[in-house]
């Protein structure tokens, strides 16, 4: 038989994951600043094989404004400059042969405000899900309450607990909201 704890621990594993996603999410939004998060999942055809740019090239920041990205063999760096153009995040290449040279451009002011509305609706969109995965625990103690596995008590302290650890996840999703719409609006 499954317990509370167990119930609970799930559900909290579960939210985790939906907040590392958050962050990941967050991180590939464009602040006008270099940041690798931006193109290391941009998925390049290598030799007819859709590969992660991060398993086929070093992604650094060289200035604020500037990545550069060395590809470990220098044949696919066609590929991955195509995959990068093809990414329609206004990021253009300059290839030298041997790296490629990714000027991140200024965000325009209209283009902060749509990022803000951008960062607050995938935030919203986690919220939804941790409250998603609260929603379930709930059913799954609701249940061993009706069906006489715990008392009322249990199942109220057991709510109590699970209404809790939601508000701690939901307010680190607002965290992490702020600090990147912060980020966005700063010039």
């Amino acid at each position: 038989m499954t317990t509370i704890n167990e119930f609970l621990q799930d559900g909290d594993a579960r939210k985790k994951l939906s907040v590392e996603a958050l962050k990941k999410t967050l991180g590939t939004f464009k602040t006008g600043r270099a940041n690798p998060s931006l193109i290391e999942s941009v998925i390049v055809d290598y030799y007819g094989a859709s590969t992660p740019l991060n398993q086929l090239a070093s992604i650094n920041v060289a200035e604020a404004r500037l990545l550069v990205v060395q590809p470990w063999d220098r044949q696919s760096l066609p590929a991955i400059e195509k995959a990068i153009l093809k990414l329609g995040a206004g990021l253009n290449p300059s290839n030298d042969g041997n790296l490629l040279r990714l000027a991140i451009p200024q965000l325009t002011e209209e283009r902060r405000k749509e990022l803000g509305r951008l960062v607050k609706a995938k935030v919203e969109d986690a919220k939804v899900e941790v409250r998603n995965i609260r929603r379930d625990i709930l059913e799954q103690i609701r249940a061993l309450e009706k069906d006489k596995d715990i008392s009322q008590d249990e199942g109220k302290r057991a709510q109590e607990q699970l209404q809790k650890m939601t508000d701690q996840y939901v307010a680190e999703m607002d965290a992490l909201g702020v600090v990147k719409d912060k980020e966005i609006m700063e010039v």
